[in-house]
C-alpha cells in the first residue's frame, strides 16, 4: 500500500508542487482586492445573459418626466400637485404608495393640502437621506410622515465602479437608538402586511431575526422602530423566508462596508422594466380607475434633468453605450425582490463561505495542473496541440457554465479566481516542462522513445535494474541487400539514406504507438506492449507494419531523386512472453527485452522477401479476424524444436483498413540463358560450395534459375538466401560482382527454382533492366 502511494505521489508530483502555491497566490491576490473589478464585470455579464424575468405587476410607477415638467411650467413641482396626485392614487385602493420625492421643506402653493393628505394616508411612505455623502448630503423627511413612522431611507450604495449592486434593508436611525427601514423595504412590508390580512393570517409575514431572538417585533413595521444595530447584523426573516444578509466578502467583494442590513440586488432586468405612466397621465385621467388596485405605486423622477439616475449591472455591455436606471426603478427592483422571495420563492443572491471559496479555487488549480501534467508527454503534433487547447477550453467552459448555472439558482460563485488558478497552474507546469523535462525528453528522446523516457521520468522505480515477464508483440524490420549497397557508397551517403529511411519509419511507428527499442543499422526492433500495455497491441503492430511498407513508396521516390536503387523491406511480427526492463549495469543501462521470442521474431523476418510481412500463429490469433492472409507456410527456424506456421499478411480491415498492393510477377524466357554460379548463405556466412546454373527466365524483381548437372538435390530450400555471380558472356573465368537473392516458394520444376533479387550492383541492375524491357516488349 505504501509503495503504491509513494509511486502515485511521485507520478503526480508536479500537481502537488504546483496547485497549492498557485491557489494560495490567487487567494492572496483576491484578498488584496486586485481581482474585485474583474469579478464584478463577470457578475454583471452573467446578469445580462440571464433570461429576462417576467414583469412584476404588483409594482407600478408614476414617472415624472420632462414632458410633465414642461406642462406644469415649473422646475420644482409644488406641494399641491403631489396632494392632487396622491388623492387620485388613493382612490385606486393601492396597498402602498411610495413617494420617492424629497419634501423636507414646503413648496407652495398647496402645502397645507399635502400635509392633510399625509395625515390621512396610512399606507403612504416618504423618504429621507440618512447617510448622505461625507455627512454633508443628509436630507430630512417630511415631518408629518416622520412623526407617524411612515418614512424610509432612500440611501443607495454605489460601488467603486459607480454601479449599484447592493441595497439597504435598514440602517441606524441617527435620531434614535433604533434603526430605520429602507424605502423599498418599507413599501414591500406594507404590501406583505396587506397580503397577510387578505389571507386572514395577520402573522403570516411577520418580520423577525432568522435566529428568532426577537420574534414578531415587526408587526408594526410602518412605525419604523427596529431593534438595535447589533441585532440587525443578523439576517431578517419574513415568515419562513430568510433575507440573506450581505457580508463584507460575499461574491466578488473584498472587505466591503457591510454596515446596516444589506442585500445583493437580484435585478429583474434593465431599465423601464416596470409598468410606468406619467404624472400628467394620472392627473388628466388617462389611467384606468383600477390601475393601481392592490399594488405598490411608486412616485419618482425619471426625467433627465432630475439627475436621479444610476448605473447598474444592466447599464452597458460590449456593444452599447451605458444606459442608467432611474432611482425610483431601483427601489422598485428592491421591493420586488423582497416580495418575490417571500411570495414566489425567488432566491436571493447568496455566496459560499470563505473556506468554501478557497477550496473552490484550489480545486480548479488542481484541475489545471492535472491536465497540463497528464499531457506533457503527449507529443507536439498539430492534432495533439489542438487536443490540449480543446481540453483547457472545455475546462474553462465547464467552470463558466457551472458558475453561470449557479447564479441562475441564486448563488454568486467566484469565476475569476478559479479561472486564474486553472490557467496559472497549467502555465507553470507547461513552462516547467518546456524548460526542464522538455529538455530531458528532447535529449533522451533521440536515443529512446517518448514512452520509455516517460517511464523513466514518471516512475521512481523506472531507473532500477531488472525486468518483468510480460506478453508483448515484437516487430522487426530489415532492408534487403542494404549491406551490399552500403559497400558501394561513401559513409556519408549511407548515413544520409539511413537517416531519411529511419525517420520515415520512426514517424510511422510513433503514429501507431509502438516503442522503438533499437535501431540496428538498417534494422528496427519495435515493441508493442512495453512499457505500456494496450489491449490491441498485436492488431496495431500489424497495422503499423502495413503502414511502414506503404511509406516505402515515399522512401524510394527520394532514392530515385538521389539516383540510387530502390530499397525493399521485410517485416516479421511475433507475440510471446519476454523479460522487459532495464538491462546492463549501473554505469550503462539499456531498456530492452530478452527471451527466445525475440530470436523467433528475427527468424520469421529472415523468411520475408522485399515488401512482405510475415507473422506468427500466436500474433494472428491475438489480432483477430480483421487480418487478411495471402498465404501460410510451415518453416523450421533454427533453434526451434518443432516446425511453426507463419502467415503472409495482405491487409487489415476494421478501423485501420490498410492493404498491401499485390503485384504478380511475370517471368519471361530469355533469348539466351545467362550462366552463373551461386552459393547458399547460412545466416551471414557464405557456404563453401559453389553450384553452377543459368538464368533462363527474368521478371521485374527476380528470375528462374536452371541447375546444371544431373541431380536436383542442389536446389536450395525455399526461403533460403543465396549469393550468385554471373559468368562473363565472353569468358567463363570472369565473374560479375556479387548479387543476392531469396529463393521463392513458387514451384519451378526439376532442377529449377525461382529467385527474387534482394541486392544487385548498379551495372548488373542496368543490364538486367535492359534485357527485361526488351523481352517484355517482344
Amino acid at each position: 500500500m505504501w509503495a503504491e502511494l509513494k509511486k502515485f505521489s511521485w507520478q503526480w508530483r508536479g500537481v502537488w508542487i504546483t496547485a497549492p502555491p498557485i491557489a494560495l497566490l490567487v487567494i492572496l491576490l483576491r484578498f488584496a482586492g486586485v481581482l474585485q473589478p474583474w469579478e464584478w464585470a463577470v457578475f454583471d455579464q452573467y446578469l445580462r445573459l440571464r433570461p429576462t424575468q417576467e414583469q412584476d405587476d404588483r409594482i407600478v410607477i408614476v414617472g415624472i418626466n420632462e414632458t410633465d415638467i414642461q406642462t406644469l411650467k415649473q422646475a420644482i413641482i409644488p406641494d399641491g400637485v403631489y396632494a392632487e396626485l396622491i388623492e387620485k392614487l388613493k382612490a385606486m385602493e393601492p396597498r402602498a404608495i411610495g413617494l420617492d420625492i424629497y419634501r423636507d421643506q414646503p413648496v407652495p402653493p398647496g402645502h397645507e393640502q399635502l400635509v392633510e393628505v399625509f395625515e390621512s394616508t396610512p399606507n403612504l411612505v416618504g423618504i429621507e437621506k440618512v447617510l448622505g455623502e461625507r455627512d454633508y448630503g443628509k436630507i430630512a423627511p417630511p415631518p408629518t410622515l416622520k412623526a407617524k413612522g411612515q418614512v424610509g431611507s432612500n440611501d443607495i450604495i454605489v460601488d467603486a465602479d459607480n454601479k449599484i449592486r447592493r441595497a439597504l434593508l435598514s440602517l441606524p436611525d441617527p435620531e434614535s437608538e433604533g434603526t430605520i427601514a429602507s424605502f423599498g423595504m418599507h413599501v414591500a412590508a406594507l404590501y406583505l402586511n396587506a397580503e397577510a390580512e387578505a389571507r386572514g393570517e395577520p402573522e403570516a409575514f411577520a418580520i423577525q431575526f432568522s435566529e428568532a431572538t426577537q420574534p414578531n417585533f415587526w408587526q408594526k413595521f410602518w412605525q419604523s422602530r427596529f431593534p438595535s444595530d447589533e441585532d440587525v447584523k443578523q439576517s431578517w426573516k419574513i415568515g419562513d423566508t430568510v433575507l440573506a444578509r450581505f457580508q463584507a466578502n460575499d461574491g466578488g467583494y473584498i472587505r466591503a462596508d457591510d454596515g446596516g442590513n444589506q442585500i445583493l440586488i437580484n435585478y429583474r432586468g434593465s431599465a423601464r422594466h416596470f409598468k410606468m405612466v406619467s404624472l400628467m397621465d394620472v392627473l388628466e385621467g388617462r389611467v384606468a380607475n383600477d390601475w393601481g388596485r392592490d399594488r405598490i405605486i411608486l412616485i419618482g423622477m425619471v426625467g433627465e434633468s432630475s439627475n436621479d439616475y444610476f448605473f447598474t449591472p444592466y447599464s452597458s455591455d460590449l456593444l452599447s453605450l451605458p444606459e442608467p436606471m432611474a432611482g425610483v426603478e431601483i427601489h422598485a427592483h428592491i421591493a420586488s425582490q423582497i416580495m418575490s422571495a417571500v411570495l414566489d420563492d425567488r432566491p436571493f443572491i447568496r455566496s459560499w463561505s470563505e473556506p468554501s471559496e478557497w477550496l473552490w479555487i484550489f480545486l480548479w488549480s488542481v484541475v489545471g495542473a492535472t491536465f497540463a501534467w497528464k499531457m506533457r508527454y503527449a507529443g507536439k503534433t498539430k492534432t495533439l496541440i489542438v487536443q490540449r487547447i480543446g481540453v483547457f477550453l472545455l475546462a474553462a467552459t465547464l467552470l463558466s457554465g457551472s458558475t453561470y448555472a449557479a447564479l441562475l439558482a441564486g448563488w454568486w460563485i467566484p469565476i475569476v479566481p478559479p479561472l486564474l488558478a486553472l490557467v496559472g497552474s497549467a502555465g507553470v507546469i507547461i513552462t516547467y516542462i518546456a524548460r526542464t523535462a522538455g529538455d530531458i525528453r528532447k535529449t533522451f528522446g533521440r536515443y529512446l522513445t517518448d514512452q520509455v523516457v516517460a517511464n523513466l521520468l514518471e516512475n521512481p522505480e523506472g531507473l532500477k535494474m531488472g525486468g518483468e515477464r510480460r506478453k508483448i508483440t515484437i516487430l522487426t524490420s530489415d532492408l534487403r541487400g542494404f549491406t551490399a549497397l552500403s559497400e558501394r557508397l561513401s559513409p556519408e551517403e549511407v548515413v544520409k539514406i539511413l537517416n531519411f529511411y529511419l525517420g520515415k519509419m520512426a514517424d510511422t511507428i510513433t503514429q501507431y504507438q509502438g516503442t522503438i527499442d533499437e535501431f540496428m543499422g538498417d534494422g528496427i526492433l519495435v515493441l508493442f506492449g512495453a512499457p505500456t500495455v494496450r489491449e490491441d497491441d498485436p492488431t496495431r503492430a500489424i497495422a503499423c507494419a502495413i503502414a511502414m511498407q506503404q511509406i516505402m513508396g515515399q522512401v524510394n521516390q527520394q532514392m530515385q531523386e538521389w539516383n540510387l536503387p530502390d530499397l525493399e523491406m521485410g517485416i516479421g511480427i511475433n507475440t510471446g512472453e519476454v523479460v522487459v526492463g532495464n538491462i546492463g549495469s549501473e554505469k550503462r543501462t539499456k531498456y530492452g527485452i530478452v527471451g527466445s521470442q525475440v530470436n523467433l521474431t528475427y527468424r520469421i523476418e529472415s523468411y520475408t522477401t522485399g515488401g512482405q510481412i510475415l507473422i506468427s500463429e500466436t500474433t494472428l490469433k491475438e489480432a483477430g479476424s480483421e487480418i487478411k492472409i495471402n498465404g501460410q507456410k510451415e518453416v523450421s527456424p533454427k533453434g526451434v524444436k518443432k516446425p511453426i506456421t507463419i502467415y503472409d499478411i495482405g491487409g487489415i480491415g476494421g478501423r485501420y483498413n490498410l492493404h498491401l498492393a499485390q503485384e504478380e510477377e511475370v517471368f519471361f524466357p530469355l533469348p539466351e540463358a545467362i550462366a552463373l554460379q551461386y552459393a547458399i548463405l547460412d545466416g551471414k556466412n557464405i557456404g563453401e560450395s559453389n553450384f553452377q546454373g543459368s538464368l533462363v527466365k527474368l521478371s521485374a524483381k527476380g528470375g528462374e534459375i536452371y541447375l546444371n548437372g544431373h541431380t536436383h538435390s542442389l536446389v536450395p530450400p525455399a526461403l533460403s538466401n543465396i549469393k550468385l555471380n554471373f559468368l562473363s558472356f565472353n569468358s567463363a573465368e570472369n565473374l560479375s560482382e556479387d548479387i543476392y537473392g531469396k529463393v521463392l516458394e513458387k514451384p519451378a520444376g526439376e532442377r529449377r527454382f525461382y529467385l527474387q533479387f534482394t541486392s544487385k550492383p548498379p551495372e548488373i541492375e542496368h543490364k538486367l533492366r535492359e534485357i527485361y524491357q526488351a523481352i517484355e516488349v517482344d
